[in-house]
């Protein structure tokens, strides 16, 4: 009942025989009261509280650890899914308001190299429920309110289109929690068709594309998606984006030591971005034990990010949080998984299939 949207809750109400005022009443609760269960929305009957309890299930991730950092305040959590698939989520302290970092799918089925977050492959697409409750049940422990959130955890957001979008429009509605879709950033390896569509739906979030090379045979190597979408396919749409939001591009870059750090690196990538006008968020990597590469020197970042900026691209580094927890996306989930192997999901099948509520719960 989470992911139904006003509307669809007030014709819910009035399909059950009840005022659509209650859909009202449901949607306050569960939106901005944060509710726990049914049993908590006080200005229901208890018949109806009881039937509802019944009849719709209630996402509500289940805790399972957090790990706090003592430098700068970044929190990780890993959640409980219904069917015991485990996903996790980051909250980040900034001076200019609390950011989540959320998952969109438990695993990811994009491949990509150097990522610990698709060692293990794709379970399922998270529904909207589940991509929200990441949201509130962070902001509830935390106490404090979240005013960023970045669609950049475990999955491919744009892999889970339909189920994104009615997240993204939950999450920004006033009679929820209202954040402004300009703090919204919605991050993809580079699924064209999804970022074409996006464009259309006439929203104001951020578009980040995880780009990570400035070839389209290095990104080959890097990233399986790009041998269904070229480099030159992912650059058109993004143009095509910007032109119909006016919001301007993200382009995620791994620097990968040895691999795509060179001064020629550099220069290449400032020629692919600069007739887009797209901004330049460099990242590097961490090291996972499941793969080789390194983090490349202090040296060669500077020298990379001054190469850019002589190219006239703006560049920044991305701020490094939570350096004493499992800090690269995916870590905390994967050595959870490791360690406890007898907290194996269970009756995933029903759930991927879009049974019990499905999709719409």
């Amino acid at each position: 009942m989470k992911s139904l949207t006003r509307e669809e809750l007030r014709s819910e109400m009035a399909k059950r025989g009840e005022k659509t005022f209650r859909g009202d009443q449901i949607y306050e609760w569960i939106h901005k009261k944060l509710a726990e269960s049914f049993t908590q929305m006080s200005n229901l009957s208890r018949d109806l509280r009881e039937q509802l309890e019944e009849e719709y299930e209630y996402v509500s991730l289940e805790i399972v650890e957090v790990q706090r950092s003592k430098l700068d305040g970044t929190c990780k959590y890993l959640f409980r899914l219904p069917d015991g698939y485990v996903i996790e989520s980051v909250l980040m302290p900034y001076h200019h308001g609390n950011s989540v970092c959320i998952s969109s799918q438990a695993g990811c089925r994009m491949g990509c190299r150097f990522c610990a977050s698709t060692i293990g492959g794709l379970e399922r697409n998270l529904r909207p429920s589940e991509m929200l409750d990441q949201v509130y049940q962070i902001q509830k422990d935390s106490g404090e309110r979240v005013s960023n959130v970045v669609i950049m955890g475990t999955g491919e957001p744009l892999d889970n289109y339909t189920n994104l979008l009615t997240f993204l429009h939950l999450l920004s509605d006033e009679g929820g929690l209202n954040i402004s879709q300009r703090n919204i950033t919605v991050s993809t390896c580079g699924i064209v068709p999804g970022i074409r569509q996006l464009a259309e739906e006439k929203l104001q979030i951020t578009l980040a594309i995880s780009l990570h090379a400035p070839t389209q045979e290095k990104r080959q190597k890097l990233m399986p998606v790009a041998n269904k979408y070229h480099l030159e396919e992912v650059l058109d749409a993004c143009a095509y984006y910007f032109r119909k939001t006016g919001r301007r591009i993200t382009f995620e870059y791994s620097l990968l030591g040895g691999i795509n750090d060179s001064l020629e690196d550099a220069e290449a990538l400032a020629a692919l971005v600069k007739p887009i006008g797209g901004h330049v968020n460099l990242i590097p990597v961490n090291p996972v034990t499941e793969r080789d590469f390194v983090r490349p020197g202090k040296k060669v970042i500077d020298n990379f990010k001054n190469k850019l900026e002589n190219c006239g691209i703006n560049g920044t580094l991305r701020r490094e949080m939570g350096r004493d927890i499992d800090g690269a996306c995916g870590q905390l989930r994967k050595r959870y998984m490791k360690d406890r192997p007898e907290n194996s999901p269970f009756g995933h099948k029903n759930y991927a299939r879009g049974e019990k509520g499905g999709d719409k719960c």
